[in-house]
């Protein structure tokens, strides 16, 4: 598995994966799997997904199942972290202070999770179980691989399925 960042548009850092990881020339036609998730009929083997926040794009790749989230960290509305945290996630957020890193960070796991699946936000998101990590951090959780990323201003999340593993970094394009 192979995540990028950048500030290109997301079609120009998927035609860049595509090339770096399967030696692809050109972009394949797209398509939609029943859930919603973008793929490449006639390239099954070869899966990807992306996700844009504040003008970057995280773009992911590899040959199992996985989803990627990124966001701009920003104030949202007061009672946002109740909505979309457990119980026990709450309890972390609130024991790392409170802040809105802490939150993005697991909300962009969330998102991984749902996209890695396919399910997308069907159900509501402090139902949605994921690892509680740190970026630079990674766990697994039913039978999914995670990994929680940070930089100044953005956090970001991948999930995938073995035998994938998210790695350790993600490469920065400089454009």
């Amino acid at each position: 598995m192979e995540l990028l960042l950048g500030r290109d548009g997301s079609r120009e850092m998927l035609a860049r994966l595509a090339e770096r990881l399967w030696g692809m020339t050109e972009l394949p036609a797209m398509g939609r799997l029943p859930g919603g998730k973008a793929c490449f009929p006639d390239h099954p083997h070869c899966q990807f997904n992306l996700s844009h926040s504040g003008g970057l794009v995280l773009c992911g790749g590899g040959c199992a199942p996985l989803g990627v989230d990124l966001e701009a960290v920003r104030p949202r509305r007061a009672g946002l972290a109740r909505y979309i945290c457990s119980p026990e996630e709450y309890a972390w957020y609130e024991k790392l202070g409170g802040d809105w890193e802490s939150l993005y960070t697991i909300w962009t796991l969330k998102e991984a999770r749902v996209k890695c699946t396919g399910q997308g936000l069907r159900q509501l998101p402090k139902t949605i179980a994921v690892p509680l990590l740190a970026p630079g951090q990674a766990g697994e959780l039913d039978g999914l691989r995670f990994r929680a990323y940070g930089g100044p201003g953005w956090r970001g999340a991948a999930c995938c399925t073995p035998p994938e593993t998210p790695p350790e970094d993600v490469q920065i394009l400089r454009v």
